[in-house]
């Protein structure tokens, strides 16, 4: 019997030494892998929106165009039109590019719906509502998130765009407060100096928000002398705008879709800035704004605030795309923006918009794949 063994024993040996021996895999070998995935997994957007009065074939030439130099997907902004919306899908998706549904979410200028009801507009701490009374510009008509109706109907625009066939996420834009500051390079347009939060600009004091915040923190908002320095006051405020969110990503995953937004540069930027902590939402994917020269910074800012929103995003299964504003950029600024948010670690990159984009911009993004 151990005659036996032994022999099988060798035989199995034998056979063992006689299969072929897989080559060995250096570490350099694996990384370069890596890298070759990431080249191919890195994904170029642009932002566009529609015009239901354009024929087919011009949108055609136009989506032709986005995919024969390098763009992989569409975000169309339809004006919430699910119509149109289907209409625009299969087309785009014939000429080979993903199709993303882009709705501003809390700001709705022209809401037929949410103008006949005022009382779900955003409240200032002076007492003014954006019904009739809008924040920097007339198109600002900001909804109140914590009012049941007005989050309602804002989730009931997510759900019809979902339902279209086709589109590979709901992407959700406006999806904070109005700015309480503005990006510095954007400040003498408007002839301001915002070295602190003005009551003017600092949302939402309506009646359905002290409530709720009173019931949770048994103090009035409208009595602080400095709303800026209460904590629960500012998180009360985050919270609203990420139950939107979380709700939104519900309705998106319902329908077989997933959720992403257009966002500010990097979460605690977007926090003091707007009210919208972008990492602590549920969320497939997030497209930060960062346009360098809305803030006087220079294009390698672009890398500086891709990884903040990287590393902020550690640990999640949030994807993060850098989104860029291309009119005053050139070709090679363009390409340079690229290869910055490859280096700092983004997923992808979006550029703001699709219209703007010139022949040689279109090529450098071309060439850079």
């Amino acid at each position: 019997m151990k005659t036996n063994n032994v022999l099988t024993l060798i035989m199995a040996l034998f056979l063992l030494s006689c299969q072929p021996k897989e080559p060995k895999v250096s570490e350099a070998d694996v990384t370069e892998k890596v890298q070759v995935a990431d080249k191919e997994a890195f994904k170029y957007w642009t932002w566009i929106t529609a015009d239901a009065k354009r024929n087919d074939s011009s949108y055609v030439a136009e989506f032709s165009k986005y995919k024969n130099n390098g763009i992989d997907a569409v975000l169309i902004n339809t004006n919430t039109d699910p119509s149109l919306l289907n209409r625009l899908t299969p087309i785009a998706k014939e000429q080979g590019l993903e199709v993303h549904a882009w709705i501003m979410a809390m700001n709705r200028p022209g809401d037929s719906v949410a103008l006949k009801h005022p009382e779900w507009y955003a409240v200032s701490r002076d007492g003014n509502s954006c019904f009739d009374h809008r924040p920097y510009v007339d198109y600002y008509q900001w909804l109140c998130p914590t009012r049941k109706p007005a989050r309602d109907h804002v989730l009931k625009l997510v759900e019809e765009l979902a339902k279209v066939e086709g589109i590979a996420t709901v992407h959700l834009d406006y999806i904070r407060y109005s700015d309480i500051f503005l990006p510095v390079g954007l400040l003498p347009k408007y002839d301001l100096a915002q070295e602190t939060e003005l009551p003017e600009f600092d949302f939402c004091y309506c009646d359905v928000c002290v409530e709720e915040f009173e019931k949770i923190h048994h103090k009035n908002p409208r009595d602080f002398s400095n709303p800026a320095i209460d904590m629960e006051w500012k998180q009360f405020r985050l919270n609203q705008i990420k139950a939107v969110v979380d709700d939104a990503y519900e309705i998106a995953h319902k329908h077989g879709k997933k959720l992403s937004a257009a966002v500010f540069p990097y979460p605690e930027m977007a926090d003091h800035m707007v009210r919208q902590r972008w990492d602590k939402w549920n969320i497939d994917m997030v497209l930060p704004m960062i346009y360098n020269n809305f803030y006087n910074e220079e294009v390698d800012w672009i890398g500086f605030a891709t990884k903040q929103g990287v590393v902020d995003l550690k640990g999640t299964s949030t994807e993060l795309h850098t989104g860029i504003f291309v009119p005053p950029m050139t070709a090679e600024e363009v390409n340079q923006a690229i290869q910055l948010a490859k280096e700092n670690g983004a997923n992808g990159i979006s550029f703001f918009d699709g219209g703007a984009l010139t022949e040689m911009q279109l090529s450098a993004i071309k060439e850079s794949k």
